[in-house]
């Protein structure tokens, strides 16, 4: 989906013109894909834009960091705080915010140890990111030919730019096949992640979904839909998949920040039953949580006002 600008950036500790946030062509993460980022979402609520497990958020930053050997120089209040400034900048009432932690321009080889960090905030409006009736209709995968990396090639548990090379990869395979989204399988051969999103499939009247072992990323969408489903009474075992109980699964869904909660309806053109019962309820709750409608979770949305 195409970026609609706003009116600004926050780009180390000041606002600068949307226009003006650029970058040196030397700048090293550009060169290693050495940086960490976010996907965060605010969502329009009767106090203001609603920024969704914002603090949440900027803590798995800083985690991503640390496992990077980044010195990140602003604490996670900081930028909480960076955050709702550009949220409220914007004057939109729901947007997608991107922060990003990056080596700058200054050195240049492997060595990252001189380099200088830097940190950026942007937001913009942006919609659903696997299409609109993604939970009615669902949305077809693919097994994708690119395995995700394993924990001593790349570590996962880092939201890295670097890292989704593997992604990119296999996303575009998928779309260039004619499917919405890539299944990553570990070296293992046992289901990992989607290109963007964690995995749940249905079997035996209960969703299970890989282990962090397996390489998939600590979702914090993932994290929220296993709250809510404890809520519903709806069972979620963390536990191996192999691509075989995908096909035959009873419903099955993906989630993450931007993808939301977004049901499967066929897997290498094995057809799932779609929309599932349970995926349902849970695309319903979600969409009521993100928006501070469950008084359980109202702390879970940190308003930019």
């Amino acid at each position: 989906m195409a970026i609609t600008p706003t009116q600004n950036i926050w780009m180390n500790g000041e606002m600068v013109p949307w226009e003006a946030a650029q970058i040196h062509v030397l700048t090293h993460t550009l060169h290693y894909g050495t940086g960490v980022f976010e996907g965060i979402r605010a969502y329009e609520t009767p106090d203001g834009p609603g920024i969704f497990r914002l603090t949440d958020h900027m803590e798995r930053l800083h985690e991503s960091a640390k496992i990077m050997m980044m010195d990140l120089h602003y604490s996670v209040e900081d930028l909480v705080e960076a955050t709702k400034a550009v949220v409220r900048d914007s004057g939109l009432p729901s947007c997608y915010i991107r922060p990003i932690v990056y080596f700058g321009y200054g050195e240049m080889g492997l060595n990252t140890l001189p380099c200088e960090t830097e940190v950026a905030i942007a937001c913009w409006p942006w919609g659903a990111y696997l299409g609109d009736d993604a939970v009615t209709k669902g949305v077809s995968m693919k097994i994708s030919s690119w395995t995700r990396h394993e924990h001593n090639t790349m570590p996962p548990a880092s939201k890295t730019t670097g890292n989704y090379v593997n992604s990119s990869l296999a996303k575009v395979e998928a779309l260039r096949a004619g499917y919405d989204e890539a299944i990553m399988l570990n070296p293992q051969g046992l289901v990992s992640e989607c290109t963007g999103e964690n995995i749940f499939a249905s079997r035996g009247g209960r969703f299970i979904t890989p282990p962090m072992s397996a390489g998939a990323l600590e979702g914090i969408t993932s994290d929220t839909v296993m709250r809510l489903a404890d809520e519903l009474g709806i069972e979620i075992v963390v536990s191996d998949l192999a691509r075989s109980d995908l096909y035959i699964s009873e419903e099955m869904f993906v989630c993450g920040t931007a993808a939301e909660v977004s049901a499967v309806n066929s897997v290498d053109d094995r057809d799932i039953p779609c929309p599932g019962p349970m995926t349902v309820a849970l695309a319903d709750a979600y969409a009521k949580c993100v928006r501070g409608e469950i008084p359980e979770f109202k702390d879970w949305v940190e308003v930019a006002d």
